[in-house]
């Protein structure tokens, strides 16, 4: 069965590149914009990686992620940002949140794939 990555980002055209990079490497991608989606589809499904953008409206990738590690099913699940944030205060956030990784766009896609099967073992 191929792992199942859930990936949240306010940004169509984002959700879209990434699961058009990640579907092919037998990936089962499920893309949401926003933090809410994301809590509901964690409840109704399970997932192997999540991947959150941090600047988004309601609930922002930090706060997504507490509510989310707060899960007893997601407790040990890879969590990695991918935004365009990159100062050293909000990579610290991201960790102290819970997050595995911090990764800053733009990042080769190469790169990023690397990443994703790393953090999934």
């Amino acid at each position: 069965m191929s792992k199942r990555i859930l990936v949240v980002d306010d940004d169509e055209m984002v959700l879209m590149a990434l699961d058009e990079l990640l579907k092919p490497e037998g990936y089962a991608v499920q893309t949401v914009s926003s933090g809410s989606e994301a809590l509901k589809k964690l409840d109704e499904n399970g997932y192997d990686l999540l991947m959150f953008d941090v600047i988004m409206p309601e609930m922002d990738g930090f706060e997504l992620c507490r509510r989310v590690r707060q899960k007893e099913k997601y407790k040990e699940t890879p969590i990695v940002f991918l935004t365009a944030k990159s100062r050293d205060e909000d990579k610290a956030r991201g960790l102290e949140a819970g997050a595995n990784l911090f990764l800053s766009k733009p990042i080769s896609p190469d790169r990023l794939i690397q990443i994703v099967s790393s953090a999934l073992g």
